[in-house]
């Protein structure tokens, strides 16, 4: 018999989880004990596969389909998930869409979708959630990204987005942390998941993760581990941090290929780093 795990009772709601990273974070929470709601927009097949996954091991979870665009939909959504799950101790807020263009080619809708699905939806789900997580004395999770911390071409647009929560989960999180609820954020490395795939069906996956300094791309399940991690009393004194997994990508300085190759050998004994 398995010992109870690390969210046994806990109660969760995941935005953006009928794909990728959320369904993996989900699923995660569940195996680790808890009960769970999950979210979609679209991705309903892969929300209620999950859902049964979940249920067939014994667990709780049902999903809710919202809109994060509209204020409305979102707080909805957290009425229904508190509602269902008779509570909430740990909300992680995944959901989030992205869009790779010139930045003389953005357009105001354009802007528009991507700032109130990333930033507005994010933020307004989690107001809508307090009340449950300060009574609970509970766990906000904000999923960003390592483009938040270095750029990356025609990504002007999604960027933004992504810097915006991690200085918005530092500046809550002092703000909430006296009322007994933490928040910190995660900004995930390279990670593919089924719409990269279905945009590039022929991504050789192990030539991208030797441009990654660790030599492989990272999986949903190594920032579902994250996840439970900071919701869980081992996380208990990280508090407004953002949590970078992403192999060392954000660690090193890329000079070209053969960035492995030390510094000594490929400039001379006589080179200064940051000269």
């Amino acid at each position: 018999m398995q010992p109870p795990g690390k969210m046994q009772g806990k109660r969760v709601l995941v935005s953006g989880s009928g794909t990728g990273i959320g369904r993996e974070v989900a699923l995660e929470f569940a195996r680790h004990g808890a009960a769970v709601a999950l979210h979609y927009a679209h991705s309903e097949a892969g929300a209620m596969s999950a859902v049964a996954e979940i249920e067939a091991a014994g667990g709780k979870a049902a999903a809710f389909k919202a809109d994060l665009q509209q204020v409305a939909e979102a707080k909805s959504l957290a009425l229904h998930a508190i509602e269902f799950l008779g509570g909430l101790d740990v909300l992680v807020n995944n959901a989030g869409v992205t869009m790779n263009l010139p930045f003389e080619q953005v357009t105001p809708e354009q802007f528009d979708t991507l700032y109130h699905i990333n930033v507005r939806g994010q933020f307004f789900l989690t107001q809508a959630a307090l009340p449950a997580l300060l009574e609970s004395r509970g766990t906000v999770i904000n999923l960003s990204s390592i483009h938040a911390l270095e750029g990356f071409v025609e990504h002007s647009v999604y960027a933004g987005t992504k810097g915006a929560i991690i200085a918005y989960t530092r500046q809550l999180a002092v703000e909430l942390a006296p009322r007994g609820v933490r928040v910190n954020a995660i900004a995930p490395g390279a990670v593919p998941v089924e719409n990269q795939f279905k945009l590039a069906p022929d991504m050789d996956v192990a030539a991208a993760g030797r441009n990654v300094p660790c030599g492989f791309l990272g999986t949903p399940l190594d920032i579902a581990k994250v996840a439970v991690f900071l919701a869980s009393d081992d996380g208990r004194f990280i508090v407004g941090q953002t949590i970078v997994v992403d192999g060392g990508t954000t660690a090193w300085m890329p000079f070209g290929e053969g960035y492995k190759e030390p510094m000594h050998v490929r400039f001379g004994r006589g080179y200064v780093p940051g000269l």
